[in-house]
């Protein structure tokens, strides 16, 4: 290895360390405001480490433990189901679009690039939902609306397919009497296991992160996930706050606190499964949307 090639390995690790920092000192700061005591975040402001600890904001919300525990169980089950229907509708409809052989295939392209400009409106699609398909306060309605398929995912999945999976390896299989399911499931998805883990990420976050679908569909506090259980938190938080203000008497709330707490314990699963689909996702995204 030259003199020069050394340098340029140091320098680009060094570039590489400080785009970490700038990545990991959010979520430090995060955590760390997150156990601050309120006082000092009002009079020194937010720091990497915490002037003084407390854990006030983490007992608030952990007060009624068994909803926390039940809205983390019920968000992990919609996840997981959600993820596997949107995963599977977009491989049923991805593969066929990837085949150059398939009748009307413009036809059917077509219909997916309307759905990314034009939408129904919220109105109707509530209407919709729960007076045509009653899903309101079942966990369908956690799953299907705006969730269940994306016409984005389809098309970077398409473009994989077609760009990945060579045509001769899904003739050969066709030669061998191989249906198109078969070719689908044993072939295809196994050679395209980088773009099925980086939509899976991309899919179980949207998951994870809605609460969009509990606000408009579901009233039964049992089924409430866990996003709009800590949504509810924060809501009844800042009323406090405002009853305080205006003179009603009650204990000093850690409102600053409670926020970062909130996103501390909305983060931390996603946090702890990130780094295991990680490479895949890099790779997803980069032949997905690049190559084709």
């Amino acid at each position: 290895m030259t003199a020069k090639e050394r340098a340029f390995q140091i320098a680009a690790h060094g570039v590489l360390c400080l785009l970490a920092m700038f990545c990991l000192l959010p979520f430090l700061l995060l955590l760390s405001s997150s156990v601050t005591a309120e006082n000092s975040l009002i009079r020194y402001g937010y720091s990497f480490f915490p002037r003084e600890i407390d854990l006030a904001a983490y007992r608030y919300l952990l007060v009624d433990s068994g909803s926390i525990v039940r809205g983390y169980l019920i968000s992990a089950l919609v996840t997981v189901c959600g993820t596997a229907l949107n995963l599977l509708l977009t491989a049923l409809f991805a593969y066929p679009l990837s085949r150059k052989d398939l009748p009307k295939r413009n036809l059917f392209a077509f219909f997916l690039f309307f759905t990314m400009l034009f939408h129904g409106g919220l109105v109707p699609t509530y209407i919709m939902w729960t007076q045509a398909f009653h899903i309101k306060n079942t966990l369908a309605a956690l799953i299907v609306p705006n969730l269940l398929m994306n016409a984005f995912n389809v098309i970077m999945m398409r473009t994989y397919i077609a760009a990945n999976v060579p045509d001769a390896v899904i003739e050969a299989a066709r030669i061998d009497g191989a249906g198109e399911f078969r070719i689908l499931w044993q072939i295809v998805l196994p050679m395209s296991l980088p773009i099925v883990a980086t939509l899976a990420l991309l899919s179980g976050l949207g998951y994870w992160n809605d609460w969009l679908n509990g606000l408009y569909y579901i009233s039964d506090d049992r089924l409430f996930s866990i996003q709009v259980i800590l949504n509810r938190l924060l809501t009844k938080t800042e009323m406090l706050k405002q009853a305080s203000s205006a003179g009603a008497s009650m204990g000093p709330l850690p409102t600053v606190g409670i926020k970062m707490a909130v996103a501390v314990l909305g983060a931390l699963p996603v946090l702890a499964v990130y780094p295991f689909f990680q490479r895949y996702f890099v790779k997803g995204i980069a032949i997905g949307a690049v190559k084709g």
